[in-house]
């Protein structure tokens, strides 16, 4: 009898596990998803990750009183989606970005790789691009500027890049404001839970996420979002799903 329960237990703790780690499986459409988020997700809360800038439903941002960037351009002024693991973070661990495909052919016969390629040829790639606990809205410019760097504390003598908002930027490194740390935490920490091995974290990275997410605990718009998210995805990203059923805000 003893053996059975333990069994049974044991077969609970798999599946549970199992549960945890699942990426998406529902959605391979990049495009898909930024609709939901648009149309569903961030319906009644459209505001930037980084910046805290709002924007309509056009993707026109309202820059924030004081905000400053070292380029200009159309980018400045509207909203995209921003994967806080950057595609080539992940992309880089698939055959067909690294190397190409016998698919990745174009009009001319030319042979490709990179994101074009894995976009194409692996639909693995494409649920993880889709991911939309991985996707957040940012103004265009601060998108384009953090591009694939690593998150890093870089102290205090480091300016912001951005004026009034606290988004550092120097070299190959970035340092999110304060009040997206704790959502960026929880999703890389998702990210690394559920697409590993292809994605995996440092013991570096893994030490920083752990320290945002107990430093910047969930709030009730990151709790609602996830929330929205599992609705529409399908799985549940459970570093913001268990706090927030223990703040009572889910």
């Amino acid at each position: 009898m003893k053996r059975a329960v333990f069994l049974v237990l044991a077969m609970v703790l798999t599946l549970s596990s199992n549960i945890h780690a699942a990426g998406n499986t529902s959605n391979e459409s990049f495009t898909s998803a930024k609709k939901m988020l648009e149309k569903v997700v961030y319906r009644d809360h459209r505001i930037t990750l980084y910046c805290g800038a709002r924007f309509d439903a056009a993707r026109n941002v309202v820059l924030p009183e004081g905000f400053a960037t070292p380029h200009d351009g159309r980018r400045v002024h509207r909203m995209e989606w921003e994967h806080v693991v950057p595609a080539e973070n992940f992309g880089r661990a698939f055959l067909q970005w690294r190397e190409g495909d016998e698919r990745c052919v174009d009009g001319q016969g030319r042979r490709y790789k990179g994101r074009k390629c894995a976009e194409k040829a692996s639909a693995e790639y494409r649920f993880m691009q889709a991911d939309m606990y991985n996707l957040f809205p940012a103004i265009g410019i601060v998108n384009a500027m953090r591009s694939n760097r690593p998150f890093q504390m870089l102290g205090d003598s480091v300016p912001s890049t951005f004026g009034s908002c606290a988004m550092k930027i120097q070299g190959r490194r970035a340092e999110p404001p304060a009040r997206a740390r704790g959502q960026i935490a929880r999703a890389t920490k998702y990210m690394a839970e559920a697409y590993g091995p292809r994605f995996t974290l440092s013991h570096q990275q893994q030490q920083l996420m752990d320290a945002w997410d107990r430093m910047y605990p969930v709030d009730t718009w990151e709790c609602v979002r996830a929330r929205r998210i599992e609705a529409l995805q399908g799985n549940e990203n459970r570093f913001v799903k268990e706090p927030c059923q223990q703040a009572g805000l889910w």
